[in-house]
C-alpha cells in the first residue's frame, strides 16, 4: 500500500507508516450535517481547532461550505469570510498542518496564503478549472470522487478508479508530484448505500492507483442506515468500526470528527495485530 509522508516546515515528517494519520474535521458552517453549525462562530471554531489538536489530530481540515446532500451553495466571498480568520488564527496556535476543504480555487489560494498547507477538493480538480494551478502551491492535495446523480446500475469501484485516475493526471499535469496526492473514494457522495459498502469492502483495490488513500465516512448517513441511529452524534461506534476496517485495508488518512476515540481504537487494533 502507498504510504503518505508530509514534510513539515519545522523539520518533522508526518508519516502513515505506523498508523493512519488522523485528520480532524472542523466545519465552519451554519448548516453542517454533523454539528448543526456549532462551530460557525469564529471563536468557537478556533477553540474547536485547538481541541482537535490537543486530542492528537495529525491534520486539521477546515471547511466553510457544507457538501451534505441538498446543501445550499456558498458564494466565494462568504466562504472566505468563514474560513480565512480561522486558518490564520490556528496557523499561529497549533503545530498541526492545516487543510482547506474547498472546491473553489480563489478560496483555496487565499487559505494557502493564510497558512493552510493541504488542499482537499471534493470534486477532484473537476469543479473549478483554476484549481489544478492552485494545487501546485499546496504541500499535499486530496482529490475526491464525486458525482451529481446516483446511478445504482454502475460498477462504482470501476468508476471511482477511473475518476480518480483522471484527477491524479490533472494534478500531475499541473505540476503536483504524485507522492503529494491522496485519493478519496467519496463515501456518501452520489452513491447508493450498497455502492458505499462495496467501495469500503474493496477499498484496497484503490491502491492500484499508486496513491495513498484517504477515507472520510465519519458520522455519515451510511452508518445510520446500518445501525438505525438517526442523529450523526449517535454514529460514533459504527464510524469507528468502519474506520478500523478501512485502516486494515490500507487507508493512510482517516478524516474524523472524534479524534481521541479513533486514536484509542487504532492503538488497540494495532496492538492486537502485532501480538506474537
Amino acid at each position: 500500500m502507498p504510504i503518505f509522508q508530509l514534510p513539515l516546515p519545522d523539520g518533522r515528517v508526518l508519516s502513515s507508516q505506523a498508523r493512519p494519520l488522523i485528520m480532524g474535521i472542523l466545519n465552519v458552517t451554519p448548516d453542517s450535517f454533523s454539528d448543526g453549525g456549532l462551530f460557525a462562530a469564529h471563536d468557537a471554531a478556533i477553540a474547536q481547532g485547538e481541541r482537535l489538536a490537543e486530542e492528537g489530530a495529525d491534520i486539521i481540515d477546515i471547511g466553510g461550505e457544507s457538501t451534505r446532500p441538498g446543501h445550499q451553495p456558498v458564494a466565494e466571498d462568504e466562504e472566505g469570510r468563514r474560513v480565512l480568520p480561522v486558518v490564520e488564527a490556528l496557523a499561529k496556535r497549533v503545530k498541526q498542518p492545516l487543510s482547506i476543504d474547498t472546491m473553489k480555487a480563489s478560496v483555496a489560494r487565499r487559505a494557502l496564503d493564510a497558512g493552510a498547507v493541504i488542499l482537499n477538493d471534493v470534486w477532484g480538480l473537476r469543479h473549478d478549472p483554476e484549481m489544478p494551478n492552485i494545487a501546485r502551491r499546496a504541500a499535499a492535495l486530496v482529490v475526491m470522487h464525486n458525482r451529481r446523480e446516483i446511478d445504482a446500475s454502475i460498477d462504482m469501484v470501476a468508476e471511482v478508479k477511473s475518476f480518480l485516475a483522471g484527477s491524479l493526471a490533472l494534478g500531475e499535469a499541473a505540476g503536483v508530484a504524485k507522492e503529494r496526492i491522496l485519493v478519496d473514494p467519496g463515501i456518501g457522495f452520489g452513491k447508493t448505500r450498497a455502492q458505499n459498502l462495496i467501495l469500503l469492502r474493496r477499498l484496497g483495490e484503490l491502491s492500484e492507483l499508486g496513491a495513498p488513500i484517504l477515507v472520510g465516512l465519519s458520522r455519515k448517513s451510511l452508518i445510520g442506515h446500518v445501525t438505525g441511529e438517526l442523529t450523526p452524534r449517535e454514529r460514533l461506534f459504527g464510524t469507528i468500526a468502519a474506520n478500523v476496517l478501512a485502516a486494515r485495508a490500507g487507508a493512510s488518512v482517516l478524516r474524523v470528527h472524534d479524534v481521541k476515540a479513533h486514536l484509542q481504537a487504532l492503538a488497540v487494533a494495532s496492538a492486537i495485530a502485532a501480538a506474537a
